[in-house]
This record gives structure tokens, sequence and C-alpha cells, in this order.
């Protein structure tokens, strides 16, 4: 029998980009704009209570899906969304996340805050937390 278990972890990542928080809003909240830096959305609808699904990976590797909630959106300051994510059809972790949009001289502060639920050793919160590093430099990237 597969031994069971669960890793409860929050992590939290901050990047400023020399952005108005208006510009990174739409970042992530126009579908084509997103998936500049993100996973191109087979479903995407940016509205509380709406749902964002992408699924895809590497040829030869599993395929991921990703498969969000948003349950609070206050335009250019505040997204949280609530998701689920599967490497083929092992579900490897379920979390709820904050990205908050502070406003600074000259830019904008982005405080992504992820609490998580990681299932059976399939992820981790140290790989998960290295993952969410590089989209957000991506993010940056596609801010420039």
């Amino acid at each position: 029998m597969t031994e069971r278990f669960v890793k409860h972890a929050t992590f939290v990542v901050e990047r400023t980009y020399a952005a108005s928080p208006a510009r990174v809003y739409q970042a992530w909240s126009d579908a084509n704009s997103k998936a500049k830096w993100f996973s191109k959305p087979e479903i995407f609808e940016f509205r509380v209570g709406g749902r964002e699904y992408s699924s895809g990976g590497p040829p030869e590797g599993p395929v991921f899906t990703f498969d969000a909630y948003y349950q609070e959106i206050v335009p250019e300051e505040r997204i949280v969304y609530s998701y689920s994510l599967d490497s083929d059809d092992i579900r490897m972790s379920v979390s709820i996340t904050t990205v908050e949009l502070i406003p600074t001289e000259g830019g904008t502060r982005l405080v992504f805050t992820e609490q998580g639920a990681f299932f059976d050793g399939h992820d981790s919160p140290e790989i998960r937390e290295h993952g969410t590093n590089e989209m957000l430099d991506a993010l940056g990237k596609s801010l420039e």
C-alpha cells in the first residue's frame, strides 16, 4: 500500500516592477497578456467565481493541469484564487494564492502568498516556491 501524507506550507515571494499597478493587474487579468508569462489558458474567466484552466507539458513528459477559481478580485489591488495542480491523473496539490499589488514610487510591489497542501511527495513547497520565482521573473520580463 502507498503511504499517503500531506505537507502544509505557506510561502511569500515579493517583486518590485517598474510598472504601474494598473499595468501589472492587466498582465494578470487579460488572457493574451497572461499567456506571455504563464501557460496559455484553455478557459479564462477573470471574475469572482470565474475559472482559469490550462493543461500541457513537454512532449515526452507528464501533462500538468492547472485548475483555478477566482475567489476575490479588487482591481489593481488584490487577486485571490484557489487552484489544484495535477500531473497526469495524480493530484499534486491544492492551494490558495493571494496576489497583492502595492503602489510604490515609480512602480508596483507585488506580494505573492501561497498556502498549500502538497500530497504524497508528488510536489513540495520548495519546488513550488522555486517555480513561483521563475514565473514572477517571467512576468517582470513581460512588463519591460
